[in-house]
């Protein structure tokens, strides 16, 4: 029998103990909401940020499903057929995606939820929405003096959506003397959020206070409610957008917003995505990200959305 040298034995050492070479990631979607909308383009921005500081080289495909459940089926499905090694998503029902995501994990793809979960994702980067809902709400009762009529402009039924007004019906419960007038929902554009407002105007004699849950509603209600005479509404926002950061300098009637940082959950989503491909121990389902409250007295100090 041939005897093996010492270089080739400790080679074949070094084999057997050496960690398997990292999976690459080569190619990734991205989906979001509608891209007129510049929280969906900072989040897709961030998701692509984090897949290329892995990867300059790999291939990031970015595509709206425009708060529409058939279209997402379609991107997933165009997706899988592409062979991508990840999807990053907002997710337009948190179980309805279900059958769709479970066909990529079945053909090898990772899918990571953004924001919004889907819970059959392997994991979910979200910002605590819930406590977002419950902090700019709070705020905006104690601006309109604890008491008074507020309407809510409610959007696409979203994970995200829905918890941002569960945690603001929460804080509302604290004061008895405000009155839920009305909960409307709307597509979640500044276009829905003037007309909706416009509508709400012509039939309540009194509103006090709105709370929308994005900035593109609110700015779009305080135009609506500008163009009125309104002057004395107070109206709160959900995700501390330039655009609103801008209407609070601007606007007496635009109080504060909860923020979030929608660069940043993409580019976590990014890394905890190759972490799983990678074998790692997934962390929890939801990997949730804090929200704080930007208003008038703090704008020049909030440090605004990474672009």
């Amino acid at each position: 029998m041939k005897k093996r040298t010492v270089p080739q034995l400790a080679l074949a050492f070094a084999l057997l103990i050496s960690p398997a070479a990292a999976k690459d990631i080569k190619s990734v979607g991205i989906i979001t909401g509608p891209l007129g909308n510049p929280f969906f383009i900072s989040l897709a921005k961030g998701a692509e940020a984090g897949v290329k500081e892995i990867n300059p080289n790999a291939e990031v495909s970015t595509s709206s499903y425009e708060f529409d459940l058939n279209r997402q089926f379609e991107l997933i499905d165009s997706y899988v057929s592409a062979g991508k090694d990840m999807i990053l998503m907002f997710s337009a029902d948190p179980d309805a995606v279900t059958p769709a995501v479970k066909k990529a994990q079945k053909a090898g793809i990772v899918v990571v939820g953004m924001d919004s979960a889907a819970n059959a994702a392997d994991a979910n980067v979200v910002t605590d929405n819930r406590i977002g809902g419950v902090l700019v709400c709070d705020y905006l009762a104690k601006q309109m003096g604890g008491k008074g009529d507020l309407v809510i402009l409610n959007g696409p039924q979203a994970t995200s959506v829905m918890a941002r007004v569960e945690g603001c019906k929460e804080s509302l419960a604290k004061y008895p003397a405000i009155t839920i007038a009305a909960d409307q929902q709307g597509d979640a554009s500044r276009d829905q959020g003037f007309s909706i407002m416009q509508s709400l105007m012509t039939r309540l004699p009194e509103i006090d206070g709105v709370f929308a849950i994005n900035d593109n509603m609110a700015i779009g209600a305080e135009l609506a409610a500008r163009q009125a005479g309104r002057s004395g509404v107070k109206i709160a926002g959900f995700d501390g957008s330039p655009d609103l950061v801008q209407a609070l300098k601007t606007s007496k009637m635009i109080v504060g917003s909860a923020s979030q940082d929608p660069y940043g959950l993409g580019m976590k989503a990014a890394q905890i995505g190759y972490d799983i491909m990678n074998g790692k121990p997934r962390p929890a389902q939801f990997v949730s990200q804090p929200s704080g409250l930007v208003h008038r007295e703090n704008v020049d100090s909030y440090p605004g959305w990474r672009q």
